[in-house]
């Protein structure tokens, strides 16, 4: 589906929930699916993030031991779409307590067949275009105390010449600091506000409310996946550290914006 800004200048492209395509002034922003570097073009980490692989893909809850993959059992249930106008969108995922779900990554790329938590959840993404910037929010209806972490994981399109830097307001990373990092991912913490500058076409500026954390992550120089995330998952060697975790309350609410800024 295409949305399109009131001013009719932007468009934005959703494929069963996920942002494909972020279209100003003819100028693509989102990487594309085909293109080197992902298979997607976003996506979210709920209710872990990280691998799991090193914990038997085990995660201990209150209510005892859940089997999720890297990045949570979100993944792999199906968007649905709830509403929509010309700018507007709200994809649902309803989860139900323990309920079985097929691990696509079995046998290939891991051993747990099967995936299970112990919470009931309903998981909201909606979008809104505006002239000036896209709102991408996400409402998590589930049980009081459900421990849980959460990230957005969109991948931005670059220019291939290794020379983006992202921008925070008292450092400067270069894309090659990012590169070097590999799979654990390079970590912004403390933070709620990022720029990712190009020398050319627009810059793009992420600003976000209930994450407060962003971890950047590419192995090539034709995409950058800048993920907000409520907790760095790699510290201290001790994966899925209950620190780590929020603690649910009966809606939970996030949201990133993302603005191009023209030059």
């Amino acid at each position: 589906m295409k949305l399109t800004s009131p001013n009719k200048l932007v468009s934005v492209s959703i494929e069963n929930g996920e942002l494909i395509s972020y279209l100003k002034n003819g100028e693509e922003l989102i990487h594309q699916k085909g293109s080197a570097g992902w298979r997607n073009s976003d996506t979210e980490m709920f209710p872990v993030i990280g691998p799991t692989s090193d914990k038997d893909y085990l995660v201990n809850t209150p209510k005892g031991n859940a089997v999720q993959d890297q990045h949570g059992i979100l993944r792999e249930l199906t968007y649905n779409l709830k509403n929509s106008s010309s700018n507007t969108a709200v994809f649902q995922k309803k989860y139900s307590a323990n309920t079985i779900v097929k691990n696509s990554k079995f046998p290939e790329k891991s051993s747990a067949e099967n995936l299970h938590w112990p919470y009931n959840f309903n998981f909201e993404k909606s979008f809104e275009l505006t002239n000036n910037s896209l709102k991408i929010t996400f409402n998590i209806e589930c049980e009081k105390n459900m421990p849980f972490m959460l990230g957005y994981h969109p991948a931005f399109k670059l220019s291939g010449d290794n020379s983006e830097v992202i921008s925070t307001s008292n450092n400067n990373i270069s894309l090659q600091n990012i590169i070097d990092s590999g799979a654990s991912a390079y970590p912004i913490l403390n933070t709620s506000e990022l720029t990712l500058v190009k020398e050319k076409g627009c810059n793009v500026n992420i600003k976000t409310s209930g994450y407060n954390n962003f971890m950047l992550w590419t192995e090539v120089p034709n995409m950058l996946c800048i993920e907000p995330i409520t907790a760095y998952p790699y510290v201290e060697g001790k994966m899925l550290n209950k620190k780590l975790f929020n603690t649910a309350k009966e809606t939970n609410f996030f949201e990133v914006l993302i603005t191009p800024i023209n030059k």
